[in-house]
């Protein structure tokens, strides 16, 4: 059994300490086994599970893992400590808020002999697979993505960062990116913000991806792909399946622990994570030079 501990009890924590508890039986996710939690704030047990210290958590040999579910901007700090522990972790994206810190944490997990793994479950949801299904063969002419939703909460990062699983969407559809063009419009005072990247892909075909959040906009994601012989103009509503989107991610992570992701596969993934961090600190640094 790998023993793990849960870092941070937000939404994504309790879900993480939840599908622990009750892992999907017969899969890798049963060989995970739940020690202790851990938070800046002091609580009562949390679904049967005890908080422990983060200095405990760190120096038991009877934990494994970690699963952090902070704020974004502790990411890097949370995910160091655990490496230099021994420790293999399961981090909510983004891994940190800097393509150059992302490849010194992976770094630092192969010298170690570490899985890091950097959670997606956007890529587990049935609208972006039937979306993948859909659109396969078909030659890509311009599109475009636009996601809205409530205001940013303190310490998520830049929106590139805080919203890198839309980029991870057209990264995983279209391939490789460029970033031609960056924008950032925010009212601080209105807790409003409207991010927009144009990229390139490989064919030189352009994409567009709006990130725009504030109080009382709906989470929605709008899209508009135009391919050589057809249109598509909003997301298709996909099979639901059984398993749930963190019990997926969780039963992924497991598979790397027991050796069953190839090596191909696992290096394909590092490209494709590492590729989009570094599409967002372009856009970050594009966004803030034109604010400038």
């Amino acid at each position: 059994m790998l023993g793990s501990v849960v870092v941070g009890i937000g939404i994504a924590g309790c879900v993480r300490m939840r599908d622990l508890l009750a892992p999907l039986p017969s899969s890798t996710a049963e060989k995970f086994s739940i020690r202790g939690f851990v938070s800046r704030r002091t609580l009562e047990d949390q679904q049967g599970v005890k908080q422990i210290s983060m200095t405990e958590a760190l120096s038991r040999d009877d934990i494994h893992a970690a699963f952090i579910c902070t704020e974004n901007t502790n990411h890097e700090e949370y995910i160091r400590q655990f490496l230099e522990a021994g420790k293999h972790v399961c981090v909510e994206y983004p891994m940190t808020l800097s393509y150059t810190s992302a490849v010194d944490l992976w770094n630092l997990a192969q010298q170690k002999g570490l899985v890091l793994h950097e959670e997606h479950i956007e890529l587990f949801t049935p609208d972006f697979k039937q979306l993948k299904k859909d659109i396969a063969g078909k030659t890509l002419e311009e599109g475009t993505l636009h996601f809205r939703g409530g205001s940013l909460k303190p310490n998520f990062g830049f929106p590139s960062f805080s919203g890198i699983a839309r980029l991870t969407w057209l990264v995983d559809l279209f391939g490789e990116l460029t970033v031609t063009a960056a924008s950032l419009v925010e009212e601080k005072e209105n807790k409003y913000m409207k991010m927009t990247a144009h990229l390139l892909t490989r064919q030189q075909k352009p994409l567009t991806w709006i990130e725009e959040r504030g109080p009382g906009l709906g989470r929605a994601k709008h899209i508009h792909l135009r391919f050589q012989d057809a249109s598509i103009t909003e997301l298709p509503a996909g099979q639901r399946e059984p398993v749930g989107l963190f019990m997926q991610d969780l039963v992924l992570f497991g598979r790397k622990l027991q050796g069953e992701v190839s090596a191909a596969e696992l290096q394909e993934e590092r490209s494709r994570i590492l590729h989009c961090l570094q599409l967002a600190d372009r856009i970050q640094q594009l966004s803030e030079n034109t604010q400038a």
